[in-house]
């Protein structure tokens, strides 16, 4: 009988232990999944030729293996790959793995350096000096980022410098896109050893113009494809913003954010009151507005920004020498686009914090100017610094 007993005793023992050891590895199993380093698209896949112009995928690594990835057409961040808290690397820049799929999306702007002029002009029309000039309107009624052939879709001269910086240039002509001057651009992209992406900006123009650069990157700090972006929590700094009209044009006004769904001086969720009954929410149909930055200091960069990832805890702190930040959190996202790995841009799955000065500001003379001059020197700097919350 006790042999029976020990024997039963020894096959229980088993069943149980081969129960664990499978548990086990389905837990390392999706251990492994969840912790999947992100990797770099092909380079292979971004040479081409467009407009008699070579395109490529440029990649800056710093010594802490931060990692970019930027391609000469559009000047676009494809990739930008950071550790989380667990020091595994997460792609938290939305992109495609292909030349080919950044034509033919129906969002033009994943991750481009936008230009001429960054944001809406009312109409498409602004004048200069008693001089109207007419733009083609590509929002509606409003010219959108640059217009018809925007920054987004030309190809930059680029040389990358070392291992952490290239530098892309562009010649805009005179009358491109209906903007006056013949506009020689220049923007740097630079890694640097505390985590950052560091974008300066700059320009010069042979006849009076108006110019407003900035990037267009879409953000997921919990990964690219990860879900909705509305658990992340968002402190901008800002006092005010200006308020829009139906087309998303500023009425003019600088409005305060107390006691709005506007008010992010504290952190709060993304999500937490952007199905608010508010106008301003339903003119974007969410958040798509231009905040007015606080001056922190006299002449060096501003802190704009704070946004923490739910998962991952990767921080992103955004500085600036603009005055202005348009926040974006993927209104018009419709899961039409098959991003990096097959992934879809579904509905608020990534958001946007584009450096600026104001929206329609050539036609607003109470806003900031954005009027460039020959002899002049536009020059601007922005940075995205990555960390970890613990």
């Amino acid at each position: 009988m006790n042999r029976y007993k020990n024997t039963y005793l020894l096959l229980l023992g088993f069943v149980f232990a081969m129960g664990c050891n499978n548990n086990q590895q389905k837990n390392n199993n999706e251990q492994d999944k969840n912790t999947t380093e992100a990797k770099l698209p092909s380079a292979e896949a971004f040479k081409t030729n467009i407009d008699g112009k070579a395109t490529a995928l440029y990649v800056l690594k710093n010594k802490n293996n931060m990692q970019a990835a930027i391609t000469n057409y559009g000047g676009r961040v494809v990739s930008l790959l950071v550790p989380d808290v667990n020091d595994h690397l997460v792609d938290v820049v939305a992109g495609f793995d292909s030349v080919l799929q950044y034509q033919s999306s129906t969002e033009p702007y994943f991750g481009a350096t936008i230009g001429r002029y960054g944001n809406r002009i009312a109409k498409g029309k602004f004048s200069l000096d008693g001089k109207q000039y007419t733009l083609f309107t590509n929002n509606g009624v409003n010219t959108l980022h640059g217009g018809k052939k925007g920054f987004q879709y030309v190809v930059w001269d680029a040389q990358q410098t070392s291992d952490t910086a290239l530098v892309l240039t562009y010649l805009s002509k005179d009358m491109e896109e209906g903007f006056p001057g013949n506009l020689s651009v220049k923007v740097i992209y630079t890694l640097t050893t505390d985590n950052s992406l560091r974008i300066d900006y700059e320009a010069t123009t042979d006849k009076k113009t108006v110019v407003n650069l900035t990037n267009h990157a879409f953000f997921n700090l919990n990964g690219e494809g990860s879900g909705t972006i509305n658990n992340h929590t968002l402190l901008i700094n800002a006092d005010h913003y200006t308020p829009v009209d139906s087309t998303l044009i500023p009425t003019g006004a600088i409005a305060t954010v107390e006691n709005t769904p506007f008010d992010f001086r504290k952190a709060v969720t993304i999500g937490s009151r952007v199905d608010a009954n508010d106008e301003q929410l339903k003119n974007g149909k969410g958040y798509d507005h231009n905040f007015v930055l606080n001056k922190s200091t006299p002449n060096g960069l501003n802190h704009a920004a704070t946004v923490v990832a739910d998962q991952t805890k990767i921080t992103m702190d955004v500085y600036t020498l603009e005055p202005g930040l348009q926040f974006y959190g993927g209104n018009f996202m419709q899961s039409k686009n098959s991003m990096k790995g097959g992934k879809k841009d579904e509905f608020r799955t990534a958001f946007c914090l584009e450096t600026q000065h104001f929206p329609d500001s050539p036609n607003q003379p109470s806003f900031p100017s954005t009027v460039l001059e020959p002899g002049k020197v536009y020059k601007t700097t922005s940075v995205y610094t990555f960390s970890v919350t613990k």
